[in-house]
């Protein structure tokens, strides 16, 4: 969800009102793929390299992280969609930790689609605490192999994404589910995140369907 800021300052607005902006992208993008038959969307919300910006900032993404899961949890609901939040989230406050645990409560009976936050997430992070995990239960070096990893990531019950796309021009991976984007397919727009449509994401399909998936062969 690349773009947020450079969106709000195109517009002379303060950051925070692109990362708003950029929730109601959210969610029409998940409106729109759940349409689609798009079963899980996972959504890069806030890196563990995020911390280094401005304190006001980071603030008031924790805040209105806490609003829009409070507000939303309902619709989700309603619409049968699961939330799941992966990262470090025993870094994050209690009061927000609660708010989290509260609507993946809440949403978990939900069979018509899963909506993932990556927060405070790094795929490195990630990488790393999977093998804290083989350590704490005692796996043996020699019993270590892909699927002993696989099942110690945050998610281990997703499916590998199938298609990457990255807003606002950026062409690269930037720490994200680099174990489980391995043999994704990409794709990238100039779009900033607030402006990204739902023709946007039926170009990104389309663009995925056209294609030979060869999974490294």
């Amino acid at each position: 969800m690349d773009g947020n800021r450079r969106w709000a300052r195109k517009r002379r607005l303060p950051a925070i009102a692109g990362h708003r902006a950029g929730v109601e992208t959210i969610r029409r993008t998940l409106r729109a793929a759940r349409e689609r038959g798009v079963e899980y969307l996972t959504l890069y919300s806030f890196s563990t390299e995020n911390w280094s910006r401005d304190a006001e900032e980071v603030s008031a993404l924790m805040a209105l992280l806490e609003e829009t899961i409070r507000r939303e949890t309902k619709t989700l609901v309603e619409d049968g969609v699961r939330l799941m939040v992966i990262g470090r989230l025993h870094e994050l406050s209690e009061r927000l930790q609660k708010a989290i645990a509260g609507a993946v409560k809440e949403t978990s009976p939900g069979t018509r689609g899963v909506m993932t936050l990556a927060f405070n997430y790094g795929g490195r992070a990630e990488i790393v605490d999977a093998v804290k995990r083989l350590v704490g239960d005692g796996v043996a070096g020699e019993e270590i192999d892909e699927a002993a990893i696989a099942k110690r990531l945050y998610a281990p019950e997703h499916p590998d994404p199938d298609l990457l796309i990255r807003t606002g021009g950026e062409l690269r991976v930037s720490n994200f589910l680099l174990w489980e984007v391995a043999y994704a397919e990409m794709w990238a727009t100039q779009v900033l995140w607030p402006d990204f449509s739902v023709a946007d994401l039926d170009a990104a399909l389309t663009s995925y369907a056209e294609r030979e998936r060869r999974f490294g062969r």
